[in-house]
Order: C-alpha cells, then structure tokens, then sequence
C-alpha cells in the first residue's frame, strides 16, 4: 500500500475542513476534518522526523488555519486556504526531507 506524503494530508486537510464546511454549511463538520488530517499528519511527522519536528509542523498547521480567516479577507477565501495549504505542505516537505536522508 502507497503511503501518503504527511505534506498532503496536511494540505488536504486545510483545504477538505473549508470545503465541507462551506459546501454542507455545518463549520464543526469542516473542523471534524481539519483535525483529523492534522492528526494523521501529526503522527507522520514524529514518526519521520521527531517530536520537536512535529510540534513545530502542528503549531504551522494550526497558525495557517487561523491565518487563512484574515489573508480570505484579502485575498478571497479559496485562494487564502489554497496559500496558507501550500505553505505548510512547503514547510512540512523542507521538515522531512531533511530528516529522511
């Protein structure tokens, strides 16, 4: 079985929790998601590259959520959570990467 980059999950999460949240109406079902994937992603990095790595990629994960509220004020609310995903798939790839050579 194909195992799925934590940096995917993540972005995926950032943007599957705004998706379900603006397409069924229900905000706690969209966090449902959002917490999930970051769960799931959490795990992935402490496993490749420890505790501390993994911290850090929550606390990135969490702060671009909270993040894309403002920059959607700007920017509209797709392109903010397409900009605060790629961020921290960049962030959580550079993380890794280094870890797994």
């Amino acid at each position: 079985m194909a195992k799925v980059p934590a940096a995917a999950v993540a972005a995926g999460g950032l943007l599957g929790g705004y998706g379900i949240a603006r397409w069924t109406g229900k905000r706690p079902l969209g966090g449902v998601a959002l917490a999930a994937a970051g769960s799931v992603a959490a795990y992935e990095w402490n496993r490749q590259a420890g505790a501390r790595a993994a911290t850090g990629l929550t606390v990135a994960y969490v702060a671009a959520f909270a993040g894309s509220h403002p920059l959607a004020k700007k920017l509209g609310a797709w392109p903010a959570v397409f900009t605060v995903a790629g961020g921290v798939a960049a962030a959580s790839w550079a993380v890794t990467r280094r870890s797994a050579r």
